[in-house]
């Protein structure tokens, strides 16, 4: 089964962009995401429109946040990179004539609006500053984790 990793790719890019003083380069995104540039600067341009990033250009120029990141929730930035589909299921036929087919698609459409409303609500829990702190987090435990290996098998 193919994965929409879009979300996940932007997210990526913009906490890289928190971490950095500077504007970051189409180039240097792409490398860190193993893409091509223009998927980056496609990608990006939905992120500038909804006011989260800002291009420059020119010599030093590239992208950067402009943002607050506590007001910034999954939910928007999903909703910035087109509100790709969350779920990979679906109904065989959108308008069945058979009765049972219609049966069947009811009962799995109110199944799968509940949970896109779900996961969307949980998307609009989570703030970029959230993440970004756990990804601190993660990175200041991992430095531990490395010193204390290094003391035992250094």
């Amino acid at each position: 089964m193919i994965r929409d990793s879009k979300l996940s790719g932007v997210l990526h890019i913009l906490l890289h962009l928190a971490e950095r003083d500077g504007p970051v380069t189409s180039e240097d995104l792409s490398k860190m995401m193993n893409t091509n540039p223009v998927v980056v600067r496609r990608t990006m341009a939905g992120l500038r429109k909804q006011g989260y990033v800002q291009s420059e250009k020119g010599h030093g120029g590239g992208w950067r946040l402009s943002c607050d990141l506590a007001d910034v929730t999954l939910r928007h930035i999903y909703t910035a990179v087109g509100s790709p589909s969350l779920l990979a299921i679906g109904n065989r036929t959108e308008s069945p004539e058979c009765l049972v087919e219609q049966a069947v698609n009811a009962a799995l459409q109110q199944t799968f609006d509940e949970a896109e409303e779900l996961l969307l609500s949980r998307l609009g829990d989570v703030t970029l500053a959230k993440l970004i702190a756990d990804c601190r987090a993660r990175i200041v435990a991992h430095g531990r984790q490395s010193k204390s290996r290094e003391d035992t098998h250094g």
